[in-house]
């Protein structure tokens, strides 16, 4: 397992040559959401369509970076392939958080962390269904959500940097936490293939 620092380490070296692409995907994606927001009445409703897939695709274009490809805008739009299961993933996610939130607010967000990873699973294993891939992130998560929190946690200082320029930091310091999350994913990530069967238990 890599420590904390050597996450990090491994997400500079992997910006390097490829900061300005993933900028300008991340970009991409905040521009389309937005503009799709500013529709009147459907707006809102188009957003929650939209997103999922487009989140999914920007999670390609960040494991495509860990692959050491190259960035290409395209792969943007490879989520948009599981379009229907990134939107039920997305509402399965909420879904079973909330349920946890109105016992306390420590269970949802214990369960947020748990499912955390469910996106990207779902990006390596398009063959998996949403519930497999909720399933396998709660497997992998388990023993690591701390590992998650305490990593995201020692980016404050970046996020405050972010604020205080008014968000031009935010142009190095996303990608870097992406990167850094993604790397994260696959170090704790089963290293053989999923089972499927397996992960298919009932979602909690």
């Amino acid at each position: 397992m890599l420590s904390r620092a050597d996450l990090k380490q491994q997400a500079k070296e992997q910006l390097k040559g490829n900061l300005g692409m993933l900028f300008l995907c991340t970009l991409i994606v905040s521009a389309i959401s937005f503009v799709i927001a500013l529709i009147p009445v459907v707006g809102t409703v188009a957003t929650y369509i939209i997103a999922p897939p487009l989140s999914l695709g920007l999670i390609m274009v960040y494991l495509s970076v860990t692959y050491g490809e190259k960035v290409e805008i395209g792969t943007l739009f490879n989520g948009f392939q599981c379009f229907g299961k990134s939107i039920l993933l997305y509402i399965l996610i909420t879904i079973f958080t909330l349920l946890w939130s109105l016992l306390f607010i420590i269970p949802g967000i214990i369960k947020a962390y748990s499912y955390s990873m469910a996106f990207y699973i779902l990006a390596e294993n398009p063959d998996m269904t949403a519930k497999e891939a909720l399933n396998e992130s709660k497997l992998i998560m388990n023993g690591h959500k701390m590992e998650l929190f305490v990593l995201q946690l020692s980016f404050i200082l970046w996020i405050l940097l972010t604020c205080i320029t008014f968000g031009i930091a935010g142009i190095y310091v996303y990608p870097y936490m992406q990167l850094t999350t993604t790397n994260f994913y696959h170090n704790i990530k089963r290293k053989e293939e999923p089972v499927y069967e397996a992960a298919a238990e009932v979602v909690e």
